[in-house]
């Protein structure tokens, strides 16, 4: 990835430092409890994150007729799968996929600041919420995408779809060649946030 997105070594640490600060300020003042912050991340590691949209892509690889509804109406289609309640929530309201295909490529970005669909994607990336990423993804989005190592030619098309409080994008990538024989569940571990994100494609293991 271009030098633009790479960050401090110790940018992890001071950040964990900047939200155990707060943290322990708003346990002080009484706001929230020494459980709530630990409650919220296991929500995320556990119910909510990059998993299930895993789980939607190779059902949408496997079911051509849930790929149509899924484009078509993204939470109906989502709410016909067994997925943990809230993926409806925060976060995760009026979310929308979008399909790859053979000579088109799409990519999400948010030009505003970082809406992301947290119920399918995970927490957002930092180069995502990059102002660089951000502002360059939106005017030259082949260059971008080239610096994330995924080279297309000129005759794909790129769609760049800018998500927002109104609608939260993610990606169908293409299904990899040579998975015919996969089970859906196999299928599921081919899938990356980068490859719903649009700044990869998804690749047979």
């Amino acid at each position: 990835m271009t030098e633009r997105f790479n960050y401090p070594p110790n940018r992890e640490a001071l950040s964990a430092a900047r939200a155990k600060a707060l943290e322990t300020l708003l346990i002080k003042k009484g706001v929230i409890t020494a459980e709530t912050v630990d409650k919220v991340l296991g929500f995320f590691e556990t119910k909510m994150g990059p998993f299930n949209g895993a789980k939607l892509v190779a059902r949408a690889w496997v079911d051509p007729a849930f790929k149509v509804r899924l484009i078509a109406d993204t939470p109906a289609a989502i709410a016909e799968l067994d997925f943990p309640e809230g993926m409806a929530g925060a976060e995760g309201e009026y979310m929308k996929a979008v399909a790859n295909a053979p000579g088109v490529h799409n990519l999400v970005i948010c030009t505003l600041c970082s809406c992301y669909p947290w119920p399918v994607l995970g927490l957002p990336p930092y180069w995502y919420k990059d102002p660089s990423f951000r502002a360059r993804a939106a005017r030259e989005p082949r260059k971008i995408l080239g610096e994330f190592g995924l080279a297309l030619g000129a005759a794909t098309e790129i769609k760049v779809w800018d998500s927002s409080a109104q609608i939260r994008w993610f990606v169908i990538p293409e299904r990899p060649a040579g998975t015919e024989h996969m089970t859906e569940e196999q299928l599921a571990g081919l899938v990356t946030p980068e490859s719903m994100m649009g700044v990869a494609v998804a690749n047979a293991a």
